[in-house]
Parts: C-alpha cells; structure tokens; sequence
C-alpha cells in the first residue's frame, strides 16, 4: 500500500465517522474493523492523554498502566501545544481535564 492510499482511506474514514453522529455506531464499526488488540491500543492511547491532562505523573501513568514513557510522552508534548488538538478533543468527549496538582493529597496527609 502507497503513502498516498493510506492518506486518502484515513480521509475517507474521518469524513465518515464525523457524518455518522452515532457513537454507538462508531463503537460497533470499530468493534468490526479493529481487532481487540488494536482498540485496546488505542484505549491506552486515549487513557494516557486524559490522566497527563489531569495531572498524574508520567512514571505513575507508565506503571500503572504498564506503557512507555515513550508514547506517555508524545501525549505529554501534544497536549503542551496552545494549539492541542488533544486538548479540544477531551473537551469535545465530555472528558474535560480538570488540573490538579500532582499527589496533593498525599501531602496534605503530612501536614500538621
């Protein structure tokens, strides 16, 4: 398969799943065209970003999810960008991150 054949089908694809507007639609196209491995894939993908975007350490999210600081990276960069197409995304999911400081909670145990 051509660069250029795979742009045009990921084109097509977008286009058709923006039209759709049924989510329970798109879980069961992707139930069909993906394999497990592939959703599961692209599952911890979508975790890693919304955990970055609320605050969890990467070596926290890598352990607790058992990913790369490589890919938990990629995400932490993207959602960096004034411009993150990440950012928008969680907001359009209802999936709003909600900055928090990092293992507050555990330091407000230790305090007095």
């Amino acid at each position: 398969m051509t660069e250029k054949l795979i742009l045009a089908a990921v084109r097509e694809l977008s286009a058709a799943l923006a039209a759709t507007g049924d989510n329970e639609e798109i879980q069961a196209f992707f139930s069909f065209i993906l394999t497990k491995a592939e959703i599961k894939a692209i599952a911890a993908r979508w975790i890693l970003v919304k955990e970055i975007a609320q605050g969890t350490p990467q070596r926290d999210i890598a352990k607790k999810h058992s990913l790369s600081l490589c890919k938990i990276t990629r995400g932490s960069r993207e959602l960096k960008r004034a411009d993150s197409l990440f950012r928008r995304m969680l907001a359009r999911s209802g999936a709003q991150e909600e900055p928090r400081v990092p293992h507050a909670e555990s330091r407000a145990l230790k305090e007095p």
